[in-house]
């Protein structure tokens, strides 16, 4: 069996073909394994998630919506010192992202500061001047966050971007833990971090962000839903079931003198606390659009007035705007006077008119991106753009610079994918999942999402990409303090390496004859 590896580190072989450390174990059980095994045991795991009815919805597929997720076998394995380097990093990332709300909505002294442009700021689709003023309880505006990471060139992970509006995919985290264990048991790690207590750890933080006036034991959360047609509704009524409270929809709920109740068969009941699902566009037809049928009129109103409280808060889009991104590690630095632990992607805004300049100068080489658009649409890849389309980019970026940026072509890593008959070289970023109450809890592992599709730099589920599960191994790793964690970062880094597999030894020294090449990452 020959493994080609594409440019860019790989997640479970060094350089020069041998395991790493993390993968030493796992390896030792897979070694013994014929085609047929992972045959039967992937057949399995696909039966496993199909009469579990783990699915994604694709909007605009003619051949209907509803698809499973594509789950791989082979799992990412983090060691325990290094998964303490990203975990201390999305905490402090998750505390600057609301130090920075917290200001915004009050003071703005990250305005008058000189910290971020006063028209980056306003002008984001998610700022919303219904938040200014208001404080919500602990000060907590990101309850729940899903950065994506990616690991560079150079091995070392960075974040790609922050979700923290409406995060999605945790669900598939526990169900990708259930179908390993159920599949494949004795190619299991057993000392593994478990994941399967997110859903109560969900629970006790919505309960501990309820109003302030409402005692634990009296106060009541709901999971509000869009519906069944959006593209996460699985995972919305998968968290309620694991919760053990209601999955509603708007129409389910009314607002009465600011007090939101669930409609009962018994009558109305108060609710204090709402993880919703919904945006913020569609949440009040009152406060927002109009001609949304999936949110709660009075909604806002009733938030403002401190009587539930929303889970995320309103106007948290503005911290995960694809400009606002790029002043991230300033915020660390600004309200926590720290260095950022993890750092970002080096990203060019068309708002700053240096950055500007160095864009329109360097598209040829430069992935430019629609600040507005998701899932890799409206994408140009200058060393793939012809003469034509790079004039024409220019041209809309230059008339429109705070709906655009650019960042450098990245290599990310990969991870041995069974496909085919074969073991192939597969790009994946990582999803983990940070809940934040009166303290920041961070999931160990996260979804693994991969680029299923043969050189393929897109992972989205949507454009053909699958998942695996996550391991955080619990070694007897020390506990790092700030003084370890640069020398923590350096032990993290892999070189890029570029090696093929033979089973017999698990490597040999045969170079890839044809290198794929570099496109970009996922948006």
């Amino acid at each position: 069996m020959h493994y080609e590896a594409l440019p860019g580190p790989d997640e479970m072989f060094a350089p020069d073909g041998s395991i790493r450390p993390a993968y030493a174990k796992f390896a030792d059980r897979l070694v013994s394994w014929t085609s047929e095994t992972i045959e039967d045991r992937q057949q399995r795991a696909d039966l496993d998630l199909l009469n579990s009815g783990i699915t994604f919805t694709v909007y605009r597929d003619d051949e209907g919506t509803e698809r499973i997720f594509p789950f791989s076998l082979i799992p990412r394995i983090i060691a325990a010192t290094e998964w303490q380097l990203v975990e201390r990093g999305l905490a402090q990332r998750v505390r600057a992202l609301n130090a920075f709300l917290a200001d915004i909505y009050d003071q703005q002294r990250c305005v008058t500061d000189g910290v971020i442009p006063a028209d980056v700021l306003f002008e984001a689709p998610g700022f919303t001047t219904r938040m200014v003023g208001f404080r919500p309880p602990l000060g907590v505006y990101v309850h729940i966050s899903g950065s994506d990471l990616i690991r560079d060139q150079d091995g070392q992970f960075r974040v790609l971007e922050d979700n923290v509006r409406t995060p999605s995919g945790v669900s598939y985290v526990l169900e990708n833990r259930r179908v390993m264990l159920n599949s494949v048991p004795d190619l299991f790690e057993r000392a593994v971090a478990p994941v399967s207590d997110y859903p109560e750890r969900l629970l006790d933080m919505l309960i501990d962000v309820r109003p302030d006036n409402i005692a634990r034991d009296e106060a009541r959360a709901v999971v509000l839903t869009p519906g069944a047609y959006n593209s996460a509704y699985f995972e919305h009524s998968f968290l309620a079931q694991q919760m053990g409270i209601p999955l509603v929809e708007g129409r389910d709920l009314i607002v009465h003198d600011n007090l939101v109740y669930l409609r009962e068969t018994t009558g109305l009941e108060r609710i204090h606390v709402i993880y919703r699902r919904v945006d913020d566009d569609f949440l009040d037809p009152l406060a927002f659009r109009p001609d949304s049928v999936l949110g709660v009129a009075g909604l806002a109103d009733a938030y403002r007035a401190g009587n539930v409280t929303l889970a995320n808060a309103l106007g948290t889009g503005v911290a995960d705007d694809k400009v606002v991104y790029r002043f991230v590690p300033d915020f660390i630095r600004y309200y926590l006077s720290e260095e950022p632990i993890l750092p970002n992607i080096d990203t060019y805004v068309g708002a700053l008119e240096d950055d500007l300049e160095f864009m329109c100068a360097n598209l040829g080489d430069l992935v430019v991106k629609p600040a507005s658009a998701s899932g890799g649409y409206g994408i140009v890849i200058g060393p793939q753009a012809s003469t034509a389309e790079l004039e024409d980019l220019e041209e809309r970026v230059r008339a429109d610079p705070r709906g655009w940026i650019a960042q450098p072509l990245q290599e990310f890593s990969t991870i041995p994918t069974y496909q085919q008959g074969k073991f192939r070289a597969r790009r994946a970023d990582l999803r983990p999942f940070a809940l934040t109450g009166s303290s920041t809890w961070v999931l160990p592992g996260g979804l693994t999402r991969v680029a299923l599709v043969e050189g393929s730099y897109v992972v989205n589920s949507s454009q053909g990409g699958g998942s695996k599960d996550t391991w955080i191994l619990r070694g007897e790793a020390p506990e790092l303090d700030a003084a370890d964690l640069e020398a923590a970062a350096r032990l993290a880094v892999l070189a890029t390496s570029e090696v093929a597999l033979s089973p017999e030894n698990g490597a040999d020294a045969t170079p890839i004859e044809e290198p794929v090449t570099p496109m970009v990452q996922r948006t």
